[in-house]
């Protein structure tokens, strides 16, 4: 598509940008002139031919065509998912929206899919140009951190040593700390549920670079490293096209050091140890943090990508975020589960996690949600504001992923399947994660054999919750405990020898 693109254009010019992070309005082209967006859902290339062709004669534009043709590797099923704008739409396209001609983040329709949840850190995904720095606004070299974290941010994502918790606490430790500071982007993740840091670095890596290069200068640091899977070899290759992009505006320019494809390998600790080598990935004990002791001994700060580009945001315009909030930003999620597609959308933190579903499609009824990752928490209600206090109060995850599930899941099955998950997942190091998640699969299975222990699995899920030296320990427990908090008649229908919703027969 964007080979037909280049290969018909004259005298517009056609750029490749990263994903917009919706799923189903891939692949995407979008065409701007005088002052407005055109959004065509999935042309082949004779039509992509074609659009470039009106953009050149200026048959898109009334008054002609004095804007650039962006094309993009990213479908829609027509206004209904892409939003109506307004002017009127040339044959074939999908929508159109009006802004200023200057606009620097995708201009998004007032109803469909790319209506939901706000564009802030995601402003530049779907727009920009990935790999240009003249598309940018770096801001790590004039204004410094301190104005993050002077605005109190939490860090996001299961792999941020800081998560839910304030970031300036542990770059004030790194920066108490004697030795060298050393930052680690963690965006190696194996669990394919989250999506997010994947889409920024794909969409908007030279924000989150920008957001290092920040932080780096508020702690001392001198090195930085970006750690991925080792799998992913496309992202490992634009990524050393970002940092040789990048290269002259950033003071701090890091490497690239991949890791295993293993859920275990992405939590922060676990994660220093395979960078050092390590023979066993396990979490450390901490005390001390890796702000004390981290990467080579060395103090260290470790973020998500998600978090970097939190920071970045925060320096280019403060003004948007309220420092009295408890969790100040966006929370980007990714939405996937019983969908068509899945989404990865940006939701305020006065909103409601409930607007996630207006970004995808269910395949069928929706009966649960899992929020929070595979060992996220199971509801029925998804009202609740996407903050880090107010998720783990209805004991939900944070970790940015919510799975929409269908009324053909069972939730004991549900709920067996993620406590299995952890215990083959958990690295065996402690024994309230080595056996307990043990036990919690075995009093599940009790459940198909007609036997529903529910005190004696919640008083389990407390005492792994308190006492796990990881996090996978810790959470095991609660997408079992919360699943039956929402759906106890099923379980106890179980232990009776009948799935509810007639689709399950042993799963464990």
């Amino acid at each position: 598509m964007l080979t037909a693109a280049r290969d018909a254009a004259d005298t517009v010019a056609v750029v490749r940008t990263g994903p917009t992070g919706i799923t189903e309005l891939e692949p995407l082209v979008l065409v701007t002139a005088g002052g407005r967006t055109w959004f065509y859902a999935d042309p082949d290339p004779s039509t992509v031919r074609s659009i470039v062709a009106d953009a050149e004669s200026g048959e898109l534009a009334t008054g002609g065509v004095d804007g650039d043709a962006h094309g993009q590797d990213i479908p829609a099923d027509g206004p209904d998912h892409l939003g109506d704008g307004p002017g009127i739409l040339p044959d074939g396209a999908d929508g159109v929206v009006e802004h200023d001609r200057d606009v620097s983040t995708l201009p998004v329709p007032t109803d469909g899919l790319l209506s939901v949840g706000r564009r802030r850190i995601l402003g530049p995904c779907g727009w920009a140009d990935p790999l240009d720095p003249s598309d940018h606004d770096f801001v790590s070299t004039s204004r410094g951190a301190g104005v993050a974290a002077d605005i109190g941010l939490l860090g996001r994502g299961r792999g941020d040593a800081t998560e839910d918790e304030a970031v300036t606490d542990a770059w004030e430790r790194v920066r108490e700390t004697d030795g060298d500071p050393v930052l680690v982007v963690n965006a190696n993740d194996a669990d394919r549920r989250t999506r997010a840091d994947r889409t920024l670095l794909a969409g908007a890596p030279l924000s989150v670079l920008d957001g290092v290069a920040a932080v780096a200068e508020y702690v001392g640091a001198d090195d930085a490293v970006i750690y991925v899977p080792e799998s992913d070899t496309g992202l490992q290759r634009h990524l050393e096209r970002a940092i040789e992009a990048a290269d002259t505006e950033l003071s701090v320019v890091p490497q690239l050091v991949a890791g295993p494809d293993e859920y275990r390998a992405g939590g922060p600790t676990a994660a220093l140890e395979a960078m050092e080598g390590a023979d066993r990935i396990e979490p450390r004990i901490q005390p001390p943090s890796p702000a004390e002791y981290g990467l080579y001994g060395r103090p260290t700060v470790v973020h998500t990508p998600r978090t970097f580009a939190q920071v970045q945001y925060a320096i280019r315009d403060p003004d948007a975020f309220d420092p009295a909030a408890a969790d100040p930003g966006t929370r980007l999620v990714t939405v996937t589960g019983d969908v068509t597609d899945r989404a990865t959308v940006e939701l305020d933190s006065t909103g409601s996690m409930g607007a996630v579903r207006e970004a995808v499609r269910m395949t069928g009824p929706f009966k649960m949600a899992c929020v929070g990752g595979v060992l996220g928490g199971i509801t029925r209600d998804l009202d609740v504001a996407p903050t880090a206090q107010s998720l783990a109060a209805a004991g939900l995850g944070t970790d940015g992923v919510v799975e929409l599930l269908s009324d053909e899941r069972c939730t004991v099955a549900t709920a067996g399947e993620r406590a299995r998950f952890a215990a083959a997942e958990n690295s065996g190091r402690c024994v309230p994660g080595r056996e307990g998640t043990q036990q919690l699969t075995e009093l599940l299975r009790e459940v198909y054999r007609g036997s529903f222990e529910t005190a004696k699995i919640r008083e389990l899920g407390r005492v792994m919750q308190r006492t796990s030296n990881c996090k996978t320990g810790a959470h095991a427990p609660r997408p079992v405990v919360t699943a039956i908090d929402q759906f106890e008649p099923e379980f106890k229908a179980h232990a009776n020898g009948r799935c509810p919703s007639g689709t399950c027969t042993e799963k464990l």
